[in-house]
This record gives structure tokens, sequence and C-alpha cells, in this order.
């Protein structure tokens, strides 16, 4: 790998630990519930943080996004409004089964949708080079892909063998429910990577000839295309917040704070992946979001083990989970010397 490779590897990793640990401070608050914790970070990360970045590095911000055809911002919103459904699914599965299973499931639904499908539908500026899923790179990260989706299916009866270990407890209608959801979700989650994938060449060459950066650039395409998955993280929030009347809660200091580090984490996310794609030259759409995916299931993980969601549970399941991880570590280092 280049120097430039390596510098976009070491970023989508950065992006997928951001992913994984994203929502641990919820583990910490006392007083939030999900709609509160969900409206302050959405605010936050996809909307104040992505327009100061993208006001503040690049010149002529509007005239450079007047010139770009409205189906562009049209079929990124798309793309990021069935994120943003996503993302509130996935908030409410990690209440009903936990981080650890959570993630799983939303990486390894999303992960082969994420990873080959770019290379049947070639996304825009660089990523228009992205090698043939019938090539031998395309080959290549195919069997990696199956390899992961093996340590997803691991880490599903893992879960399942921790929710039956636990006493008085089964994996009941509230259990399914929140495994059916998050298999939904994890389909609807490649929306953010498309909306970046399909998105950022017209947008890049349009901030570009007004002078910015290209990671100022890439700030700029994320501010314009995320006020689709914006809408629903904050609409779903808001209608909760008020049939339950719990407005007041917000107030509440040392839960705001930890919201805006969620928030910060999201657009510390954003921006890795965007950054770490295109260092990866013409591969960075699948190869890009393997890695993140990757270290996000590793990053979940992790925080699941620290909350203690695997105290007490069976020998078996433990073993399920580490073997899971371990798959999953192999599958990120073979994705690593892709070339």
């Amino acid at each position: 790998m280049t120097s430039m490779q390596l510098a976009g590897l070491g970023l989508t990793i950065v992006a997928g630990m951001a992913a994984g640990f994203g929502t641990a401070p919820i583990k910490l608050m006392h007083n939030y519930g999900y709609e509160h914790w969900a409206l302050v970070s959405a605010l936050t990360g996809l909307l104040i943080l992505p327009w100061s970045l993208a006001a503040a590095f690049c010149p002529g911000l509007g005239e450079a996004l007047a010139t770009v055809p409205w189906t562009v911002y049209l079929k990124a919103n798309l793309w990021s409004l069935t994120w943003g459904v996503a993302n509130v699914l996935a908030g409410l599965c990690l209440i009903r089964i936990g981080f650890s299973l959570t993630i799983g499931l939303l990486t390894g639904v999303g992960l082969p949708v994420g990873v080959l499908l770019p290379m049947l539908f070639k996304g825009s500026g660089q990523f228009a080079e992205t090698p043939s899923l019938f090539s031998r790179t395309g080959a290549v990260l195919a069997v990696l892909t199956l390899l992961l989706l093996a340590a997803v299916a691991l880490m599903t009866r893992a879960g399942f063998e921790r929710e039956q270990s636990q006493p008085g407890r089964s994996a009941g209608n509230r259990f399914r429910t929140g495994l059916i959801l998050s298999i939904l979700a994890g389909f609807c989650q490649v929306g953010l990577s498309f909306a970046f994938v399909y998105s950022q060449g017209p947008l890049m060459a349009a901030l570009q000839t007004q002078g910015a950066s290209d990671s100022g650039a890439i700030a700029a395409v994320w501010a314009v295309t995320l006020p689709g998955g914006l809408l629903v993280n904050l609409g779903y929030p808001l209608w909760l917040m008020r049939r339950r009347n719990s407005f007041a809660v917000l107030f509440h200091v040392p839960d705001f704070l930890l919201s805006l580090v969620i928030g910060g984490l999201c657009a510390t996310l954003m921006l890795s992946m965007g950054n770490g794609m295109r260092l990866l030259g013409p591969l960075g759409a699948s190869l890009g979001f393997g890695i993140y995916q990757t270290f996000q299931i590793l990053a979940s993980q992790g925080v699941g083990v620290l909350s203690g969601e695997w105290r007490n549970t069976s020998l078996r399941a433990r073993l399920a989970m580490t073997l899971a991880v371990m798959l999953t570590m192999a599958g990120a280092a073979g994705m690593a010397m892709v070339k």
C-alpha cells in the first residue's frame, strides 16, 4: 500500500471505532431516554458540525453548490433517508437486544450490500473506476465478505445463547422483535455510505473549483447529503417527546453533555469514512466500507463486554462470541491486504 492508502486505511478504522463506540455514552445516562439523546446528538453530528466545517473550509460554498444538478441532491438525500430510518431502528434495538448483537446484525446484513454493490453499480468520481465484482479483486472481497458473514452468524447464535442463559429469561417476543428490526436496519444503514459514494463526484468537483481542499469539500458533501437522514433522526425523537411530554428532561446537563459526545463521534465517523474512502482510491467505496464495518463490529463487542452484557452467560455463548471476533479480525486483516 502507498502512504495515502495507509492513511485511508487508518481513517476507515477510526470511522469504524467511532461507530462502534458511538452510542456507548448512553450506558452512563440516568435521565435521558432514547428520544433525548437521539435528538441532541442528531442536531450536533448531522447538522451543526458538518455545516460549521463546510462554512469554515469551503470558500464560495453557496456558489459551488448552486452549480450542482438538483438530481444529485435528491439521490443523495434519499440514500441518507434510508440510513436515518436505520439509525432510529438501531437505537430501539440497542435497548431490546444490547450493543453486541445489534451492531453485529447491522454490520452483518449491511456488509455484503455495502461492499459488493459498488462493484456492480459504479459510484461517482473516482469510484467510477472501482474494479468489477467479477474481477480477481472482486472475488477476493466476496470471499472475505463471506468470512465476515460467518462471524456474524456466530454472533447471532451467541446472542440467543446469552438471552436464554439469563436467569428467568428466554428469547421471547421482545428479543425476536429486536432481531427483526436489526436485520431491517442492516439493509437500510448502507444508505450512509451510498449517499457519499454516489454523489461525491460532482459535489467535490464543484467545491474544489472554488478552492476547497479535499477534506473541506468532504465536510460539505456530508452537510448537503444528510438532511434526508436528519429529517428522520429529528422527527421521531420530537414525536416521542411530545407523546410522552418529556421535553423538560432535555435540561439534565450531564446527559446533555454525553449526548454531545455521541454527536461528535457521529461527525467523526462520517468525516473519517469519507476521507478514508477517498484516500483508498477507486476501491475505496467497497474496501473502505468493509473495513469500517469490520471495526464497528469489534468496537461494539468491546462495549458489550465492558458494560457487562456477557456477564453470567453460558460458556458456549462466550466461546461462540470469541470465535466470531477472531473470524472478524481475520476478515479485517484480509481486507487490509487487498490491492
